[in-house]
């Protein structure tokens, strides 16, 4: 079967459409929600010009794409690399099971449908429930009415992603990422319209290509600053993840002024980044989050080259997992929100129940959902119980993603992620020149990530878009004017998810569960800033290895340690089988 030009919800539970304007794909717009306040909502306007924009619809002819890739890195042979594909490999080779497992999966986000994946590569038959008619979760996309597509995120995929770049390959769509030059950019706000640049040689290995990269940049700090960054960095090369996770009690300002780095380097370098992994500013973040970071950038010579996905998420990259899934006899199901766990005598799980009055009823139970819906379905009588308390402690951080469709060309830009370095903006980019699908040689679309975003995620579109555009004018200050005088704009899209990423401030490990609660094995996810995997790598690490449970639900009851080989720092198998995990919680009856 031809599956090329699969809607992302032409899948169990959605409507199909057919489009057969050059094979163009349509979505319908879903995002009502139960849940008002954890919605993702997104609105569309239009200012003018929407005749011309839709008689010059780049999808209705053939695609002429001019962005400059770079050559995929040899990432195979890297240590990451090949213990990725071991792990995942062990799904795919293992004894195939005397009694397919049922394992019921809520969320199809990359974690949801990575989970479902290996646990289908294992031989155990998984269906998903994903609530909304779209999947992705935070990769989630829609489409517009003039075809255009808009994103929850601007995403990057990372040379360090292992996990990442493993599975692309399983799927065969490796050829989907678009390499950029091994650089990052950052906005000079001192010298409106200006950058700076990291290069990162590709004759050097690491970390020395990470070294020469900050030496060269003679624009965002001075020699005196480096010596003395370099100075503090060093504790963390030489001690490795021990030291990275002995940070998790500092700040990224506590952090600094320990090791006697420079304020400036907070202003030049650290604002940014905590905005672009985070959405959050350094005194609210763990410097642990920023060590891991850098620990992996300077271990690995391609850790921090970036590449974007060649389109959409929803169809580019999760509809071949959902294929995948279904080839091996697993479900993905959409629209299928659940109202409740329902509940056992002795308080394990019974069944989901959805909105639409069906139980779903399996062997094992994933949430690979934000833990801000999972403690909104809270069983009542699970919630004295100390474990679940410890989750107040997680609070997800507001982020808001802006498109902004331009009726020119922008010129001072790069096919490339850049850094705002405004205090109302994280990271940007041109899509019509980074992405394929979204390429368009006549206009510029920006995507943005607007952070951090508490103070903004309840105003108005219009205001968000205004607060935009001033900053945009200081990024391009020859082309873009607040009031538009200079470029004007078609149209634009707004974003926002008020529960993103879980935030990632000073956890102690006291959030740590350390009881059984009457579960036999529970799993739940606090996000990855305890492990030393990087951003979207963690639901595919962690979920993974949580696809592992079908080990233990052959024989649920056994004692002992699931899978030893797994143990990972302080993120150990407690003696309870209760433990976090990346993505996800496991309840099994």
């Amino acid at each position: 079967m031809d599956t090329s030009c699969l809607s992302s919800i032409n899948i169990a539970g959605a409507k199909q459409v057919r489009s057969f304007a050059g094979q163009l794909h349509t979505q319908r717009c879903f995002t009502s929600s139960s849940v008002q306040a954890l919605k993702t909502s997104h609105r569309t306007t239009s200012l003018g010009l929407r005749n011309k924009v839709k008689g010059s619809r780049r999808g209705l002819r053939a695609l002429q794409v001019v962005c400059q890739d770079f050559p995929r890195p040899p990432l195979e042979n890297t240590i990451n690399y090949l213990e990725a594909g071991q792990l995942s490999s062990s799904f795919r080779s293992s004894e195939r099971p005397s009694k397919p497992l049922q394992v019921v999966i809520a969320g199809a986000g990359l974690a949801g449908l990575s989970t479902a994946k290996y646990l289908a590569d294992a031989g155990h038959k998984p269906i998903v429930l994903e609530a909304r008619d779209v999947l992705g979760g935070k990769l989630a996309a829609w489409k517009d009415e003039d075809g255009d597509w808009y994103e929850t995120g601007l995403h990057i995929f990372f040379g360090a992603y292992p996990n990442v770049q493993n599975l692309f390959a399983e799927l065969g769509i490796s050829d989907r990422l678009q390499w950029k030059e091994h650089s990052m950019i950052f906005a000079m706000p001192n010298k409106p319209g200006e950058y700076s640049r990291f290069d990162f040689p590709e004759t050097l290995p690491a970390p020395l290509n990470g070294v020469w990269a900050i030496l060269k940049n003679n624009e965002m700090l001075t020699w005196p600053e480096k010596v003395k960054f370099a100075i503090g960095l060093l504790p963390a090369m030489l001690g490795g993840q021990a030291y990275v996770e002995a940070q998790d009690g500092l700040t990224v300002s506590e952090w600094m002024e320990k090791q006697g780095v420079p304020d400036r380097v907070n202003d030049e370098v650290f604002i940014a980044m905590s905005k672009a992994l985070n959405f959050i500013n350094p005194d609210e973040l763990s410097m642990q989050c920023i060590l891991i970071a850098l620990n992996r950038f300077l271990q690995e010579k391609h850790g921090s080259k970036m590449a974007f996905l060649d389109g959409n998420p929803p169809e580019r990259l999760c509809m071949p997992i959902v294929n995948h899934i279904q080839s091996l006899g697993g479900e993905v199901r959409l629209n299928s929100r659940i109202q409740k766990i329902e509940l056992n005598p002795d308080g394990t799980v019974k069944h989901f129940a959805l909105t639409d009055g069906t139980q779903i009823t399996g062997d094992a139970y994933v949430f690979a959902a934000p833990v801000d819906i999972f403690k909104l379905l809270v069983p009542q009588e699970w919630r004295e119980i100390s474990y679940f308390k410890r989750l107040d402690k997680l609070v997800g951080v507001p982020v808001i993603n802006v498109h902004i469709w331009f009726d020119r060309k922008l010129k001072n830009t790069y096919d490339h992620l850049l850094f705002s370095r405004s205090s109302l903006l994280s990271v940007y980019a041109d899509m019509s020149l980074a992405c394929k699908e979204y390429y368009d040689p006549n206009r510029s679309m920006l995507e943005l990530v607007f952070a951090p975003a508490e103070e903004w995620i309840g105003r108005s579109d219009t205001e968000i878009i205004e607060a935009t555009m001033l900053e945009l004018a200081k990024l391009f200050p020859d082309e873009i004017a607040a009031d538009q005088s200079k470029a004007k704009i078609l149209k634009y899209h707004v974003v926002k998810t008020p529960r993103s990423g879980h935030f990632p401030n000073t956890l102690p490990d006291k959030v740590m569960a350390n009881k059984r609660g009457g579960f036999d094995v529970l799993f739940f996810s606090y996000m990855v800033y305890y492990t030393s995997w990087l951003a979207v790598t963690g639901p595919f690490t962690r979920l993974s290895r949580t696809a592992n449970l079908a080990d233990l639900c052959n024989d649920h009851r056994s004692k002992g340690s699931i899978w030893p080989a797994i143990t990972q720092s302080r993120n150990t198998w407690l003696p309870w089988r209760v433990r976090f995990c990346q993505g996800s919680f496991v309840l099994s009856p």
